[in-house]
């Protein structure tokens, strides 16, 4: 089982990528295009051309995890637009939104954190 607290680091990949890639062939892509060690302990975010799954990748410290949700109808919705980063940051309530097909910029939430006052 994979928890993912909000303390975790999750890379969203821009670029689709060949779903037909395994755990290394998406630790590959974790080093060539996103620029990161898969052995970070980050969580990887990768959907596929089609827009019909994502699969997620993570180190924890022993060995590899790697899931995937595939749509049974439609296209996930929402996805970063191509920027010239190939990697966009994502924060857990984010993630979560994503896996549910709904869109992480129009979710209202409260803020990660609020400063006490003295």
């Amino acid at each position: 089982m994979i928890q993912i607290m909000p303390q975790m680091k999750i890379l969203l990949c821009v670029e689709a990528v060949d779903f037909r890639k395994g755990i290394d062939g998406m630790s590959q892509v974790c080093r060539q295009r996103m620029k990161s060690d898969p052995f970070s302990g980050y969580v990887f975010v990768f959907r596929n051309k089609r827009k019909t799954s994502l699969k997620v990748l993570s180190y924890d410290g022993q060995g590899f995890w790697i899931c995937q949700k595939r749509l049974s109808k439609g296209r996930f919705r929402w996805w970063p637009e191509k920027q010239t980063d190939k990697v966009s940051e994502l924060a857990v309530h984010e993630l979560q939104m994503l896996i549910w097909n709904g869109s992480p910029e129009s979710a209202k939430v409260a803020p990660l954190w609020k400063k006490i006052r003295n």
